[in-house]
């Protein structure tokens, strides 16, 4: 296997994850069941600190991408802040036990519930909303005067950089929902005692998500340095904090996923320096699916195999429901059989049991054709948006999480029960 999944490999034939037998999590907990490598999380972590050593810096983990408590607490023992969307997030924050001043909070629909909730977090609040609308920057001011509190800001900007990435997570054109223009920041650094309690101290700018090249962040990058300097030339106080967002990609198939090294080399020419900045800032990138996506896989048993004259149809037991990427998507997932087969290849559909002919993983996959009821298989690259966009459709109970680390597994969230499923229903 490649390189994107040195943290999943075979050994004595069969697949493991960081050298723990796949065969044996699935005796305790049963399939479908998510995998994840810590070390595999922990690998792009470092790469960026050390990268980015000569900035002033701070990593902030995309909560939205993977979101389970013992992740993000294993993210943040290693130096990890977290970009959250939510106010259901920021409370997963609260009980991973994260710093307040290691916490940005993202999104263009934040509730003033949501805001009050940050500003109040462990009493000493957040270490910036980042906000995306006037609109929102007026209910955030109106909502920290009532509290007695002071919000610290960064502008969302919406510089209209073409990310070049699938249109449902491209969020750098003037057409998408996302951040404002330059004639809104600036006009809004021009009236700024028409937001009482608000203490404006960055730009944010984030363009979309599975980049596969850096050109779009150098131009992005370019225009926000840009409108930085304008701003200083504006506020009595220069800027302190630029938030470069995330965005770059990871190898599902056989992309060329950016290297982190590349990354990192852009972020210090960019905003280093020779920057010429007023004033020493500070660093904030997002990086989720590139920390998550190759971290993370979905096993799941093999209930039939059906022959047909043109393909098989291989039918397993996750579902869409568990991970919805490809009916989303239509996204590649790289599918293999955890003991390695050697029956001739035929041409397989791979697909879930729920009543929709979008519930299919891989479609004219070549697979062994001996792999049949009771193998198991794994989804690769399912690290990232596979478990925080799962649902119970069909009434199927979201399916267990495992971490392993230094030879061991652990169960992170314990299988959903019929009981969990209607649990907040009343007849």
């Amino acid at each position: 296997m490649s390189a994107p999944f040195d943290y999943f490999q075979y050994k004595s034939g069969k697949l493991t994850a960081e050298g723990v037998s796949l065969e044996k999590i699935a005796d305790l907990t049963g399939t479908p069941v998510y995998i994840y490598s810590a070390e595999a999380f922990l690998s792009p972590l470092r790469e960026l600190k050390k990268g980015l050593a000569k900035l002033d810096h701070l990593v902030c983990f995309a909560v939205k991408s993977n979101s389970n408590i013992a992740i993000l607490k294993m993210l943040a023992d290693e130096g990890a802040g977290m970009d959250l969307v939510s106010g259901g997030e920021l409370y997963r924050a609260g009980a991973a036990g994260i710093a307040g001043g290691k916490i940005v909070f993202s999104g263009v629909g934040k509730t003033p519930g949501e805001m009050d909730q940050a500003l109040h977090y462990q009493d000493q609040g957040i270490l910036s909303f980042n906000v995306e609308s006037v609109g929102e920057l007026k209910m955030l001011s109106a909502v920290a005067t009532q509290s007695g509190k002071v919000a610290p800001v960064a502008l969302r900007f919406n510089p209209d950089v073409n990310a070049k990435t699938h249109p449902y997570i491209s969020t750098g054109l003037k057409k998408n929902k996302f951040g404002m223009t330059r004639q809104e920041i600036l006009a809004a650094a021009k009236n700024l005692k028409e937001f009482p309690n608000i203490k404006f101290q960055g730009i944010s700018v984030h363009i979309g998500s599975q980049l596969l090249s850096l050109s779009p962040l150098a131009e992005a990058f370019a225009f926000a340095k840009e409108l930085k300097h304008e701003l200083d030339e504006i506020l009595l106080e220069p800027l302190s904090i630029m938030d470069l967002g995330g965005g770059v990609g990871i190898t599902y198939k056989n992309e060329k996923a950016p290297p982190l090294q590349k990354y990192c080399e852009l972020v210090n020419q960019a905003f280093g320096p020779k920057a010429k900045f007023k004033n020493p800032v500070k660093i904030l990138i997002e990086p989720g699916r590139r920390m998550a996506g190759n971290s993370g896989i979905l096993l799941t048993e093999v209930l039939y195999r059906k022959t047909r004259q043109a393909k098989d149809f291989l039918i397993v037991d996750a579902a869409m429901n568990d991970l919805i990427r490809p009916a989303l998507y239509e996204s590649y997932h790289d599918i293999v059989p955890v003991e390695k087969k050697r029956g001739k290849p035929r041409n397989t559909d791979i697909v879930g049991p729920v009543c929709e002919t979008g519930d299919c993983f891989a479609s004219d996959r070549k697979l062994p054709g001996d792999l049949n009821q009771g193998d198991l298989v794994a989804i690769m690259s399912a690290g990232a948006y596979g478990f925080t966009m799962a649902s119970n459709y069909n009434s199927r109970p979201k399916p267990p999480e495992v971490l392993v680390r230094n030879g061991k597994f652990r169960v992170i969230r314990k299988r959903e029960t019929y009981d969990d499923l209607i649990g907040l229903e009343t007849v």
